[in-house]
């Protein structure tokens, strides 16, 4: 295949066989409709099942089907990083293989892109197929983050989105290794437009984003773009701790000035174990962020692949992470 690749789509992908094969299909139909070169890029994250088979079947005689195949699971965010490493598109699409965000909104994507926007993201108005708890925790999520950081990030969004070539390899270069993409790209800056557009339910299988691996991505979230966290405990503590004082000015008043006796061992104790909880909070909220400066100085690399299957050349590399030095 020519490198004067136009489109690379990134598709990250664990244990989807039960619907990669429809994913396959629709964006080839889709990609088929702009007449220009594009490459589909697979990212296997650690699949126990078939999908990843699959697609190096399909790379046997669709010279645009590529596959990165990591070790293991790194998560859905890094799977992410490690196919814009490798995309050699001038637009980079990001889009999940579970068809929860349709395919044919990238033609929209690619209109927008042509007329000068660099990032083209996808704002859900309707989530289809999805609990309201689901809902009532990703709206939440947003609103916080929006409250918590110094960046615009845009509410109601995921990582469904059209990035130019240059906002891709400024992604490139930032080190971080709790990665939150779709926060990278607003802090990247650049011109932005957003595509409104409903939400579909999974066409099969099962969510990848349990309720752990949500609080997770909302922590990196917060963590990587703020630290009101930080300034809340600080201002918790010092409103904590003048209560503590005006309470112990009452208590020195009663013994002092009254002959009312002290009484309430219960309610001291309710007391003492609230302000240990907020104390045990503060720490949590540290240690959080020292979790994170420790990863950082690990200079671990963000993935490893195991294999990368390209096109019909079926070339087999066990190699690294082709930019490893910008992450240490």
């Amino acid at each position: 295949m020519s490198i004067n690749v136009r489109y690379s789509i990134i598709i990250p992908m664990f244990n989807e066989e039960a619907v990669i094969q429809e994913t396959y299909r629709r964006i080839k139909k889709v990609m088929a409709m702009t007449e220009e070169v594009y490459e589909l890029i697979f990212v296997n994250d650690g699949s126990t099942d078939n999908c990843a088979q699959m697609i190096e079947e399909y790379s046997y005689w669709d010279e645009s089907v590529k596959l990165i195949d990591l070790s293991r699971n790194f998560g859905h965010q890094i799977a992410i990083t490690a196919g814009m490493d490798y995309a050699l598109g001038d637009a980079v699409v990001i889009i999940d293989a579970d068809l929860q965000d349709p395919p044919e909104l990238i033609l929209d994507m690619i209109a927008e892109w042509k007329k000068g926007y660099e990032v083209v993201y996808a704002k859900r108005v309707k989530r289809n197929g999805e609990s309201l708890f689901k809902k009532w925790t990703a709206s939440l999520f947003y609103r916080i983050l929006r409250y918590s950081t110094d960046i615009s990030i845009p509410v109601d969004t995921g990582d469904f989105r059209l990035i130019d070539r240059r906002v891709c390899e400024e992604l490139k270069r930032l080190p971080e290794k709790n990665r939150f993409v779709r926060g990278l790209v607003s802090w990247v800056g650049f011109r932005q437009k957003a595509i409104e557009y409903e939400r579909d339910e999974r066409l099969a299988g099962e969510t990848k984003y349990p309720l752990k691996r949500m609080i997770k991505l909302s922590l990196d979230g917060i963590t990587s773009f703020s630290y009101k966290p930080l300034k809340l405990a600080g201002y918790l503590g010092a409103l904590l701790s003048a209560s503590g004082f005006l309470y112990l000015m009452y208590v020195l008043y009663l013994v002092i000035f009254t002959e009312s006796v002290v009484k309430g061992w219960a309610s001291m104790i309710g007391i003492t174990l609230t302000f240990n909880g907020f104390v045990l909070i503060m720490l949590g909220i540290l240690g959080e962020y020292v979790g994170r400066i420790y990863d950082e100085t690990k200079g671990r690399p963000l993935y490893i692949v195991q294999e990368f299957y390209e096109g019909k050349e079926q070339q087999k590399n066990i190699r690294e992470h082709p930019v490893t030095h910008l992450r240490k």
